[in-house]
């Protein structure tokens, strides 16, 4: 073969041969080309840690959340002749990050007039913040001693620059509800200040999460003659009144005179616990939060005796009665447009609530096998559906199986009341052992996130113009996971034949890949095309081209691949 068109980005795969598990291949493993077959020397990647947080409407009455927001970013600089670019630490660059104006005008610059956390946080925090500063010290790019770019942090153990409790809210500079403002993150030359790269991200934010539902005046659970609920005439208020007012019936305590009330300093978050301490004080001897609402509210029977929370209801009759959803995209990314909820990944309310223990292999490091799960922690993992390749993957009765026959589509097994995240065996998609996703590193040491986009949100967004897509259009031109060799890495500065990418990718984005080195790596061992290929080599899901992908062949024919369609042998000659 012969490639004379491009078409801006070449042909590439989702994921393809090679050897390789997981993503701890090094930095120099895959390949680049196309439009960035000469990029700037200098690459941020960047990314929120959950895809949403939350955080409380107002703070008067009760808090769960305060604005604290969470993102990540890593700094690459590509090395002339060399195949292995260097991730930049603090004593080469700078991190900040600043305000931006989303395509569709929303700029989020400040918080200090948009919440009323800073005239409550004293009560519910015991610290006394000034007016726009986060728990952690952190401020919107407005709100800051010295306004404009704010300084990130460096992390020398997991090399990021991290901002930890960034105090956003999900109101616009114009007093408009948005809940995912772009912050741009920039990195700069340490001696000299000079701009390097930069990249914009959403740092999302929702205030959805209420208990208005139920808990308003009048509703299912504020309507008990024998009491006498809030007549506030603020919803939020109300709601958040009768809340105090049932617990101190139920419980025989004086919440609704204590207030502004932290619920965490009884019921602990590991959310909150910013010193990692555990329980503490007056936490011990009561349950943890997530457990006290989920396990509470998921045994709650109706007037005729059936389940308030379906065990098997979906999210709009479970989930978004309390968290961000009905409105609020939370989950919004790759999985959510695959038809995946909330139940596929986490189970019900009650194996949520802690209520089973876990099953071998469903804690996230092993220690909490056969125990109840703990919040935040033993969590699903990419491996619990993403099992394997193409050749080797779980399946049977006990799963429950993807369309396409390689991935499952629920990340616990089947008649699993704990909901306990399957173990892989095979590790190719797995995250770093005993880490969640979110703290996970592979190729290279690039996180994964900063390659596949927040949890919850992972790229791409189907909706086209969506403030998610933004970053990885940035990145590599098109929306998606970052794929593109040619991201990190410069043109042909690595072996045409290496299957070193990121999952075992052979190099993409190449002509020498294309002409010749596929055929020879086929013919050496078939196995490393058909892991994603197919058996076949008429492809998968694994297969699938990234981007719209033109390129000439022999005897000048030109093959056109539309994106998403899987890439066969037979595109381009006979099966072999």
């Amino acid at each position: 073969m012969k490639n004379t068109n491009w078409g801006g980005v070449g042909m590439l795969l989702l994921a393809s041969c090679g050897g390789g598990t997981g993503g701890g291949s090094d930095a120099g493993s895959s390949g680049g080309g196309g439009d960035f077959a000469a990029p700037p020397p200098y690459e941020v990647l960047a990314a929120n840690d959950l895809g949403m947080h939350c955080m409380d409407r107002e703070f008067s009455v009760f808090s769960i959340l305060p604005p604290f927001n969470v993102f990540h970013a890593q700094v690459i600089k590509r090395v002339q002749n060399s195949s292995k670019p260097v991730l930049l630490d603090a004593q080469t660059v700078d991190v900040r990050y600043s305000a931006i104006a989303a395509p569709q005008g929303s700029r989020n610059s400040t918080s200090s007039f948009k919440t009323d956390f800073w005239a409550h946080a004293g009560q519910l925090f015991g610290v006394n913040l000034p007016v726009g500063q986060g728990l952690l010290g952190k401020y919107m790019p407005a709100d800051g001693p010295q306004t404009g770019p704010q300084p990130m942090t460096y992390d020398a153990a997991k090399r990021w620059f991290t901002a930890e409790g960034v105090p956003i809210t999900p109101v616009d500079d114009n007093g408009f509800t948005n809940p995912y403002p772009l912050l741009r993150v920039t990195a700069y030359a340490k001696n000299t200040n000079r701009e390097l790269a930069h990249l914009d991200i959403v740092v999302p934010v929702a205030q959805e999460t209420d208990c208005q539902n139920c808990h308003a005046t009048g509703g299912t659970a504020a309507d008990d003659p024998a009491i006498v609920w809030s007549t506030h005439p603020d919803l939020e208020v109300q709601t958040k009144e009768n809340v105090l007012i049932l617990h101190d019936a139920r419980s025989s305590t004086q919440l609704l005179a204590a207030q502004p009330v932290l619920c965490a300093s009884c019921h602990y978050s590991p959310a909150l616990d910013l010193a990692g301490s555990g329980p503490q004080g007056g936490q011990l001897g009561h349950s943890f939060f997530s457990k006290a609402m989920h396990n509470f509210h998921g045994k709650l029977l109706d007037d005729q005796g059936g389940p308030v929370f379906p065990p098997q209801g979906n999210a709009a009759t479970t989930c978004y009665q309390c968290h961000p959803g009905a409105i609020t995209q939370c989950a919004r990314g790759a999985m959510q447009t695959g038809g995946m909820e909330c139940l596929n990944c986490h189970g019900g309310m009650l194996a949520v609530g802690s209520e089973y223990p876990l099953l071998p292999g469903g804690s996230i490091d092993g220690t909490h096998d056969g125990q109840p799960r703990r919040p935040w922690v033993d969590l699903p993992r990419c491996q619990s559906c993403h099992t394997g390749d193409a050749l080797n993957h779980l399946s049977g009765p006990a799963y429950v199986m993807a369309a396409d026959g390689i991935r499952l589509k629920q990340a616990y097994r089947v008649g699993d009341l704990s909901a306990s995240p399957i173990l892989a065996a095979n590790k190719r998609f797995a995250e770093s052992p005993a880490t969640l996703n979110r703290f996970s590193v592979g190729h290279g040491g690039i996180t994964c996130e900063n390659c596949h986009g927040s949890t919850h949100a992972e790229w791409p967004n189907a909706d086209a113009l969506s403030n998610d897509n933004l970053a990885s259009l940035e990145l590599q031109g098109h929306s998606g996971p970052v794929i593109e060799c040619g991201t990190c890495h410069g043109a042909t500065t690595l072996p045409a034949n290496t299957l070193q990418g990121p999952h075992g990718m052979h190099l993409v984005n190449d002509p020498r890949f294309i002409d010749e080195v596929h055929g020879e790596l086929y013919e050496h061992n078939h196995a490393r095309c058909t892991v994603c290929h197919g058996a076949n080599l008429q492809g998968t899901v694994l297969s699938r081209a990234a981007a719209a992908r033109t390129f000439v062949i022999e005897d000048d024919d030109v093959v056109h691949i539309a994106k998403g369609q899987k890439v066969s042998c037979t595109l381009c000659h006979e099966a072999p």
